[in-house]
């Protein structure tokens, strides 16, 4: 298991197809969501970390809080496969450049293993698996099942016989006589392996709410958590079987790198994109990360809690996050508040995705409280009990988009995802949008992005693969942004924004 082919150089195309035999991997399904997947893949990557294995773990479909308790149990970032929202090519390039610098490669599914949008599975957990040549352990919630889980794993077996379901992993046993009789059964029925039987236990258990579950930046004790699901999935599943099983897949065809293509010139000005990163925002795909460096970006975390001030920054990512739960904190944290707005008065390019448009909006309301935000956009926040924007979104640019988010220039449309309970309120009707929505709600059921001076803000979360290349056009837009404001600052025809003030470099 400790076998090492060569590197993979991160973020370039592939072209041909090689043979790299040295990936072990595969993946934790389910029969159906809310199984108990993340928490025992979490514990798993714990487990095998704490033995000293390089464990790379992926999460299938758009998530961002569960790669997060994956990250903590790995050490390594977590990486998003999205059939929907990616090419098979963009899906074993990911895949590949990750996986070859590990012991092994862990993928958790999303819902159920044959779940997904497409009538002919082609989104599903199950085409991702064969896609990747990814022997399949189902983690099986038998909560009041004895005899019937027979029929469920033969029935899984048969209906896709391309799919390998090389185990099965026994959740929320109701004591060693359930066990017994479960393992009993399916002995004498299948030929399925039980590779871990895990009881009932309450510390067995992350926090969950609205989103799923809580993410672990919010938790100080979030490392001694992950420590304790890694020894107690440790003592109840057998791990040295599970490796045998990753080890035990094919060779899997990786392609070879292109020749990267020319970088405009205009791409050796440097530019500092500040990234707001704290329990507040923090959802960000690494490849979207790594897309920003790799157009030229330095990236300048920076905390909305607990900065007074932005770093010296071309341009600002607000991701996705929890704005709602830190609304007072927020409010409290009045410089920065007004020195964002002031920034984005005075021409700063920014790119906020659904927290981050509810931070730059007037005011967020939850219930009977409201607290102020940055005021910059002109809208009010107001959180729901039930989601009114949920699912893969497709959109079509409009003329007013600021920038470019497809890598085919001649496209005009675009896929992503959006989760969200809010809504908003007291919009300027005189408001330009970036997107038209042609599938999903966005902020009003047909458009979104909403587009103010150089900011660029919606609900729809956007990812840098395949058809989508947003990265590398807000860089862009960064960057002439910047060109533009020095060229204007020497010609004397527009005055530098006072940086003593706003502490922004442009």
């Amino acid at each position: 298991m400790t076998q090492r082919c060569r590197s993979i150089v991160p973020n370039k195309p592939l072209l041909e197809a090689e043979t790299v035999p040295c990936m072990a991997r595969l993946m934790l399904s389910a029969a159906h969501k809310s199984s108990g997947k993340t928490i025992v893949t979490t514990g798993l990557c714990a487990a095998l970390s704490a033995q000293g294995l390089v464990v790379q773990p992926f999460k299938k479909g758009p998530d961002y809080i569960d790669p997060m308790w994956l990250t903590q149990a790995s050490a390594r970032a977590c990486f998003n496969l999205d059939p929907y929202l990616m090419s098979s090519q963009a899906i074993v390039e990911c895949f590949s450049r990750q996986a070859c610098s590990a012991d092994i490669n862990i993928v958790e599914g999303n819902k159920g293993l044959y779940d997904g949008l497409a009538l002919d599975g082609s989104n599903s957990n199950a085409a991702l698996a064969q896609l990747l040549g990814l022997p399949v352990v189902l983690v099986l919630d038998v909560r009041g099942m004895t005899r019937g889980v027979a029929p469920l794993i033969l029935g899984y077996q048969a209906f896709d016989p391309a799919i390998r379901i090389a185990g099965v992993i026994l959740n929320q046993l109701g004591g060693s006589r359930h066990e017994s009789k479960l393992r009993a059964v399916i002995e004498h029925y299948t030929d399925v392996p039980v590779l871990g039987a895990i009881g009932h236990d309450t510390q067995l258990a992350l926090t969950e709410r609205h989103l799923g579950l809580t993410p672990s930046s919010e938790f100080d004790d979030a490392a001694q958590r992950v420590r304790t699901l890694g020894q107690r999935i440790a003592a109840q599943v057998d791990l040295a079987r599970l490796q045998q099983i990753a080890a035990s897949a094919a060779p899997l065809p990786v392609l070879k790198h292109a020749v990267p293509a020319l970088v405009p010139a205009s791409a050796t000005v440097p530019v500092r994109i500040g990234l707001a990163r704290d329990c507040a925002f923090g959802f960000y795909y690494p490849d979207d990360l790594a897309a920003l460096q790799q157009a030229g970006a330095e990236i300048v975390p920076f905390n909305t809690l607990q900065d007074v001030r932005l770093p010296e920054v071309d341009g600002l990512f607000i991701g996705g996050g929890f704005p709602e739960m830190f609304m007072s904190q927020l409010q409290a944290n009045t410089v920065l508040r007004d020195g964002i707005r002031k920034a984005i008065e005075a021409g700063l390019p920014v790119y906020a995705e659904c927290g981050g448009l509810m931070y730059l909006a007037r005011s967020l309301q939850w219930n009977d409280s409201v607290y102020q935000m940055v005021g910059a956009l002109p809208a009010d926040v107001v959180m729901h009990q039930r989601p009114v924007g949920r699912g893969y979104v497709e959109l079509e640019l409009t003329g007013d988009a600021l920038w470019p988010v497809n890598s085919v220039a001649a496209s005009c449309k675009v896929r992503g995802h959006e989760f969200h309970y809010s809504s908003l309120e007291n919009l300027d009707p005189e408001l330009k949008f970036a997107y038209r929505v042609t599938r999903g709600h966005g902020v009003d059921g047909s458009r979104d992005g909403i587009v103010y001076r150089n900011v660029l803000a919606s609900y729809a979360h956007l990812r840098s693969a395949c058809g989508s290349d947003w990265a590398t056009g807000f860089v862009d837009f960064v960057r002439r942004n910047k060109i533009g404001s020095k060229a204007q600052v020497g010609s004397g025809s527009a005055e530098r924004a006072d940086e003593s003030s706003l502490a922004i470099e442009f």
